[in-house]
């Protein structure tokens, strides 16, 4: 296989060739290093590279999975690997390798799959863009001015670029959602618990963080389930049980459709006119498509939304700061924190009992009220975010007020926080691209446990409007 085609190709066509033995393992590690010592310098979508573990391992007898022989990367927040570095982008977790694999990555391994590194984050994956002191910012490839989005942005920048063809990812609050839409990928929230966080946690912030990919195909997010899905060891709770084949489910149709549409934010005020023009040519689509589309969004009260979110997740920061502090023996302080995280800390070491489990309480009712509204819909149509990608440096990590540090934040990202809130899985799709070349996603909400049927409208999107076109040739 010659060099150029390796970008190619998506996971499953890779290990296809593998299989049909038209390539080696190590071929396609090699070709996968190639491209990152080409292409990380201008984008620095990777911190930490293992190269020659990667070709041990290829050179070695590897499972026969279905992603056997590919390239992939792991996320530097929860992509424990023994021996293997895991900072979380803070500069006050010890540069030191891991002395335990996660339960998720042990699938990862047994599916075939060859890590070749860790990839860009901000610190504590608190913000929806990559950018911390400790590793600097990520660099779309659309764009390298730029944000690449957050937390998983370091992996969205090495798919869209064809370092690899899908990377690990999480999202507490549309950490895979968000850098799919900036840089042009398939990025897939599951329910809560389809995926497991074990051995270290059993979950994160009560539940508001999932763990999956980026990726360019559906086909590719849907085996990676196949790979993942299911409870590990001591869970404390786990979804609703799935298809035997989440990929076999995804090839089957998705009938007809009762879809709404949000055309503006919750509070009514518009997005970017790309943005709206996306929006409503994602649901001109689907009525194409034959399904009903109409303007709706659920009531969601959305300050006190955002009061309980912040309250779980400063509070579950403080949790994980402390926990730092006292392994390190280091105190949280503007040298080991940037501004903003160190002001979420302080408020979060103010986060009563009472007041942590009252926003529990809150997530709920508020779960429980949009699943009810879902009785009317089966999916739901939104932006991932309010504006284009944003330009690097648009927020203020020094600004220790969390109120006046996340206010830009919430305004560019209005929705995907109440997936993580309510626990549904939620898909983005790279269906628009700006007049300046900028990717838009759009995201397609279903109900719990429903992912099989939002990988099935994903699918016969695919096929209706593909998107494989739009990877940047400057990065060929």
């Amino acid at each position: 296989m010659a060099i150029t085609d390796y970008a190619k190709h998506d996971g499953l066509g890779l290990a296809k060739l593998v299989h049909k033995k038209e390539v080696k393992p190590v071929e396609l590690v090699d070709a996968a290093i190639e491209r990152i010592e080409r292409h990380n310098p201008a984008l620095n979508a990777i911190v930490w590279t293992m190269f020659e573990r990667a070709r041990d391992m290829a050179k070695k007898k590897l499972p026969d999975g279905p992603f056997k022989g590919v390239p992939f990367l792991l996320k530097d927040i929860m992509g424990h690997m023994e021996g293997v570095p895991n900072r979380d982008g803070s500069r006050l977790s010890p540069d030191m390798p891991s002395p335990i694999t996660s339960e998720l990555v042990h699938r990862y391994l047994a599916a075939g799959l060859i890590p070749l590194g860790k990839t860009n984050v901000p610190e504590f994956g608190l913000v929806p863009t990559t950018e911390s002191k400790l590793y600097g910012p990520a660099r779309n490839p659309w764009n390298v001015g730029h944000s690449t989005g957050g937390s998983s942005g370091g992996s969205g920048a090495a798919v869209a670029s064809g370092m690899v063809p899908m990377a690990h990812a999480n999202d507490g609050g549309g950490s895979i959602r968000i850098p799919a839409s900036a840089c042009g990928l398939v990025g897939l929230k599951p329910t809560r618990a389809r995926n497991p966080m074990g051995p270290l946690v059993g979950d994160v912030m009560s539940g508001l963080a999932a763990e999956h990919i980026v990726c360019r195909t559906v086909r590719d997010c849907a085996a990676m389930l196949d790979v993942t899905a299911g409870p590990g060891l001591g869970d404390p709770y786990f979804a609703p049980e799935g298809p035997k084949s989440w990929l076999a489910a995804s090839r089957k149709e998705p009938g007809k459709l009762r879809i709404a549409v949000a055309t503006t934010r919750l509070d009514g005020t518009p997005f970017h006119p790309e943005v709206t023009a996306g929006t409503l040519a994602a649901a001109k689509l689907c009525r194409q498509l034959g399904h009903r589309v109409e303007e709706a969004s659920p009531n969601v009260a959305q300050e006190q939304m955002i009061g309980a979110f912040m309250t779980l997740w400063t509070g579950g920061l403080a949790m994980q700061v402390d926990m730092l502090s006292a392994m390190t023996g280091t105190k949280p302080g503007p040298r080991t924190l940037e501004g903003l995280t160190l002001g979420l800390y302080e408020a979060g070491k103010s986060v009563t009992a009472s007041q942590y489990l009252a926003a529990v309480h809150q997530m709920q009712t508020l779960a429980r009220a949009v699943a009810a509204w879902h009785h009317r819909y089966d999916i739901w149509i939104t932006p991932v975010l309010s504006t284009p990608p944003i330009p690097l440096g648009t927020i203020d990590f020094s600004e220790r007020d969390p109120m006046k540090g996340f206010a830009p934040i919430i305004d560019y990202v209005p929705f995907t926080a109440l997936q993580n809130a309510t626990g549904q899985p939620a898909i983005g799709l790279p269906l628009h691209m700006t007049a300046d070349g900028l990717p838009v996603g759009i995201q397609f909400v279903g109900r719990l446990g429903a992912e099989a049927l939002l990988l099935q409208l994903a699918r016969t999107i695919e096929k209706a409007a593909p998107w494989k076109h739009r990877h940047p040739s400057v990065w060929n």
